[in-house]
């Protein structure tokens, strides 16, 4: 009985073996998204650059830090961190708008859907995008230019002279990171999740102008609710859920910025919050529709 193994069937094997994880076509499905979607990265990045020159060109004049103002000392990595907010905010809409409507409109859904790779797998893929491959770039790049920041801080002050001690425990480098990264996923992420997913719904629905359709419920409303009661509870609710205005899960100075050292965190109340889970209830909603349309839709 010959009892050697065969390394040409093993290596033929192995990536049959590993094709076959249920993991493996979302993997795949994550990376087309990022292959075919570059403003993911592309935009922080810039935004990023951008930041870095104009804080370079503002520290030439005078090579000088004044570690007796606190706020002026976190002010940059205060800007950091607001601008990569934005920033998540913008390419997650603009993804989300295009994310089924550009296969349709480009004609590439009949390749995709030939692929042994189900609609719900690919809707899934695509929701993951805003909701955890953005918020973790922009929160690698955001912390990426802070520490390029602290560095150059330290820099300017080794070469006057002066300890950098203090400039370490001011800055707090370590806590403004994880509030940072709490504030991102919580505000920017989680609470705004509906408004992602039906942009979602309506960019595998609409078969021009997704951005015009998915916003055209909220305004009728909004208009009815005036006409009808003199409010504006329902815009209001919509546009606090998109800017990532969630309920205070953390506490600090008034005025602050939550990623200021001084604050304290409590998920406990964010997570408490029951508009928190009928916001994800309604992308669960929104992401089976979504499915659903895609598994109809033809090319546009």
């Amino acid at each position: 009985m010959n009892t050697q193994s065969n390394p040409m069937a093993e290596s033929y094997a192995s990536p049959v073996a590993a094709a076959s994880l249920p993991t493996r076509p979302f993997y795949w499905s994550v990376r087309r998204e990022l292959w075919e979607n570059r403003s993911i990265y592309f935009a922080p990045l810039g935004v990023a650059g951008v930041f870095l020159i104009g804080f370079l060109v503002s520290k030439m004049p005078g090579l000088s830090l004044d570690l007796h103002h606190n706020d002026a000392l976190l002010a940059p990595y205060d800007i950091v961190a607001g601008l990569m907010m934005v920033t998540t905010m913008l390419v997650n809409v603009f993804y989300c708008a295009d994310a089924l409507y550009g296969e349709r409109r480009d004609r590439s859904i009949l390749f995709w859907k030939s692929l042994p790779v189900s609609d719900l797998t690919t809707v899934l893929a695509k929701a993951s995008i805003p909701l955890v491959v953005v918020p973790l770039v922009a929160w690698a790049i955001a912390v990426a230019v802070q520490w390029i920041i602290l560095l150059l801080n330290a820099a300017v002050l080794l070469g006057s002279g002066l300890s950098v001690s203090a400039l370490w425990t001011q800055t707090s480098f370590f806590r403004v990171s994880w509030l940072l990264f709490y504030h991102l996923f919580t505000s920017h992420t989680l609470w705004p999740a509906p408004v992602y997913c039906w942009l979602l719904l309506v960019s595998g629905w609409a078969r021009r102008a997704t951005l015009l359709w998915a916003a055209m419920p909220v305004l009728a409303i909004a208009g009815l609710e005036a006409i009808l009661f003199r409010t504006t509870h329902f815009v209001t609710l919509i546009g606090s859920r998109l800017v990532g205005a969630s309920p205070e899960g953390s506490s600090s100075a008034p005025g602050s910025f939550p990623t200021n050292p001084m604050t304290h965190i409590h998920p406990g109340n964010f997570f408490g919050e029951p508009g928190l889970w009928i916001g994800l209830a309604l992308c669960a909603v929104f992401l089976a529709v979504a499915v659903r349309l895609r598994r109809q839709s033809g090319p546009i």
